[in-house]
């Protein structure tokens, strides 16, 4: 009987399906998934992909950033305390008028004025001793030990954050240790960046110079010994920043955590012997102002993100769009921010299980960088009345918008087959392929009508709509080589054209003209295939199976589909971009030749070059709103249209989901620090999550009866045994 207690025991145990700790639902917490592996990369210098902004955005400070709430998108400070307009300079360092012609410009000024007072997250890098001499910056192995992370050291120290600290970040973009993808579109802006890459090579060389090759911690390379021409700390609270002509997108970029602070010290610190053995980093433990500091971090199980005692006074928004009233976005107007006091993320490697965490209660919003999951739910509660009524009696929410976003299918330039190719007869051929390609993947139907929880509009170039100079939309807006009119409707063209281009490109149906041989391609694809993800890798297979070809999936998981990336490995492939800031250029530079993914580490995946679009780019780069700039567009998506370094997609809808007790939520995925404005009703969530999961007790008493009756039959069978004679007794 002991043993029959003990296994029901075991059994009500097993009926607590949270992920959580007991009673983890009634503390100021935030709850969220990731699907993949950790992030690879929280440098701010290195950091560029999605489910990592999840993460540096909370923790670093750029100096600007987006207003939470406004529509469009409006800057404003972060660590600086305004947004600030530049003065020009021409080349004889004379103050120019702000309406001065291009020509004349040969500078571009900014000086951006600091909040005062701001303090750096706890780290034991700043921690001194009573005369002013840092503690852990000169330990020995033996020193560190079995150091795992910055917790483990007794001593923590914090500093102000200073305008050198920006201008060491802008160094830091030069240094050939670092995976740095924005460092040749830089260096074609702020003044002297290129040379000063040129120098910190030199310098770093002549410094590893007798030392392996494969040594992990290499020596502290202090950027502070360099001046760079573009970047000074005029005063401890002001930062100017010298820019080449005209750029008025580098507003946005100081928007970015590419422009966040880094103190030298936190190089210096993660620069010894035995740092990298022990998992201390940047990529782990990144420092900043920000509202929030990492505090747990279990490689590809949870992350745990506090909030930075140190953070400045903040404060929740009190304007916003005109629906942002009365879906109670501003009634939190004036409150001090943040207001949870953790983010914990947990791993959960499928959608179907996320789903379900979400559905009980034990997750807050699904994802906090993925602006898909609403859209999914919205998909199920419309498919049923039964999913309708118990999604609206739970009172889950899911704002909705349309947002500068898109996913597209690309083409690797280097690659022999379906890239740029080798001789002019070769690049005709290869284009006429890709062409064909564009024309018979169906996007309207895939992302239209089948896979409508990623749902969305086809997209017809690079350009979003909701952002100057996109066409898309308008009448004569859609793509002349994949679509044209009928009857006054825009259709996709036919699977027979796409077919004549096939055979001129030397593939008639499917197959080397002159060998005979099928046509197969690789698809590289960003995610490891889980039962939902297949079904869109089966739907794209079969796109190409209408022209014979054959495309052999290969899908890895994000980390790995980077690394295949960096070098070139890749072929047809599947990605995605989410606007860093709302301006075409910020989607056009996606195919400028030297932003080449695999050459230049910068975000050109597909590795595409044209002469001709990179000099249209270099001119949109210096133009405001208008005319002008709207021709310009209009002549680099044609040329983009004609080369097809992709077949363009579809531009996604963006939708969130957030549980009734959750408040303040809006999407827009421009922003990306959003946790520091989600307010949790902790006592709401634990009365609902009791209510959602009370258990089932009468299968349990039946089990219980079942056992005690099996039990009872067992032990009076036994009996009888005992009791009865054995055979051929005589008494």
């Amino acid at each position: 009987m002991a043993g029959l207690l003990a296994g029901v025991g075991l059994l009500l145990a097993g009926c607590n399906n949270s992920p959580h700790p007991l009673g983890a639902e009634k503390e100021n917490t935030l709850y969220m998934a990731f699907t993949e592996r950790s992030p690879r990369y929280l440098d701010p210098t290195s950091s560029y992909a999605a489910p990592e902004s999840a993460y540096t955005y909370e923790i670093y400070e750029p100096p600007y950033g987006y207003h939470y709430l406004k529509r469009p998108y409006q800057l404003i400070g972060r660590a600086a305390s305004e947004v600030v307009k530049p003065y020009y300079l021409d080349e004889k360092g004379q103050r120019l008028p702000d309406d001065a012609p291009v020509e004349r410009i040969a500078q571009s000024v900014y000086e951006v004025p600091l909040r005062p007072g701001l303090k750096y997250a706890p780290h034991p890098a700043f921690a001194k001793d009573g005369q002013g001499r840092y503690l852990y910056h000169r330990l020995s192995r033996d020193q560190l030990g079995d150091k795992r992370s910055p917790w483990d050291f007794a001593v923590q120290g914090t500093r102000e954050l200073e305008a050198e600290d920006f201008v060491y970040a802008l160094k830091r973009h030069a240094s050939p240790r670092i995976e740095a993808p924005v460092f040749a579109l830089f260096a074609e802006h702020v003044l002297g960046l290129r040379e000063y890459g040129e120098l910190i090579r030199r310098e770093s060389a002549k410094q590893l110079q007798g030392l392996p090759e494969t040594l992990a911690d290499k020596p502290f390379l202090d950027f502070r010994r360099w001046p760079l021409t573009g970047a000074e700390a005029v005063d401890k609270h002001l930062l100017r920043i010298r820019i080449k002509g005209k750029y008025p997108q580098w507003n946005y970029w100081m928007a970015t955590t590419f422009l966040a602070p880094v103190p030298w010290e936190l190089d210096a610190f993660y620069a010894q012997p035995g740092m990298s053995e022990a998992s201390l980093s940047w990529n782990r433990w990144p420092v900043g102002t920000g509202p929030f500091m990492m505090t747990e971090y279990q490689q590809d199980r949870r992350h745990v993100m506090s909030r930075n005692p140190n953070y400045r006074v903040d404060h929740y928004p009190c304007e916003g769009a005109p629906d942002d009233r009365a879906a109670g976005r501003l009634a939190d107007c004036g409150k001090t921010v943040p207001f949870v006091d953790k983010v914990v993320a947990n791993i959960v490697k499928e959608r179907v299980p996320i789903k379900e965490l979400f559905k009980q209660g034990y997750l807050d919003l699904p994802e906090i960088d993925r602006a898909d999951w609403g859209v999914e739910f919205m998909v199920d509660k419309n498919d049923s009345d039964e999913v309708r009524k118990s999604f609206d009696e739970r009172g889950y929410q899911f704002p909705m918008a349309v947002d500068i976003t898109n996913w597209y299918l690309g083409f690797n330039w280097l690659d022999p087959v379906v890239g740029r190719g080798d001789t002019p007869e070769q690049q005709l051929k290869n284009r006429k392929l890709r062409q064909a390609l564009s024309i018979a993947i169906d996007w309207e139907e895939g992302y239209g009508r089948i896979f409508r929880n990623k749902g969305g509009d086809a997209a017809h170039g690079p350009v979003p709509p909701g952002v100057f100079g996109s066409r898309e939309g308008e009448p004569e807006g859609f793509n002349p080589v994949t679509h044209k009119r009928v009857d006054g409707r825009i259709e996709r063209r036919s699977i027979e054209e796409a077919r004549q281009l096939l055979a001129e490109a030397g593939y008639p149906e499917g197959r080397d003209a002159q060998s005979g041989r099928p046509l197969v391609l690789s698809y590289d694809y960003q995610r490891t295939p889980t039962p939902e993800l297949k079904a869109e890798n089966d739907w794209m297979v079969k796109q190409f199976a209408k022209l014979g070809i054959q495309l052999e999936v290969r899908a890895t998981d994000f980390n790995q589909f980077q690394e295949k990336v960096l070098k070139g490995k890749h072929q047809v492939f599947w990605w995605g971009w989410f606007a860093d800031y709302p301006d075409a250029e910020n989607f056009l530079f996606l195919l400028y030749g030297p932003n080449a993914k695999s050459l230049h580490e910068g975000e050109n995946a597909a590795n595409y070059a044209n002469p001709e679009f990179d000099r249209l780019y270099r001119r949109l780069q210096t133009l405001e709103e208008g005319p002008e700039k709207q021709q310009v567009i209009d002549r680099m998506v044609a040329i983009a249209r004609e080369d097809a370094p992709w077949a363009w997609g579809y531009w996604s809808y963006s939708g969130l989901a957030f549980q009734s007790w959750v408040h303040n939520g809006k999407p827009g995925v421009v922003i990306r620090d959003v946790a520091r404005y989600y307010r949790v009703d902790a006592a709401e969530r634990t009365r609902k999550i009791a209510a959602w999961n009370s258990p089932i007790w009468w299968p349990l008493a039946l089990l219980a009866l079942g056992i005690a009756a099996i039990a009872w039959g067992t032990r009076r069978s036994y009996r009888r045994r005992e009791q009865a004679l054995a055979p051929g007794y005589q008494g």
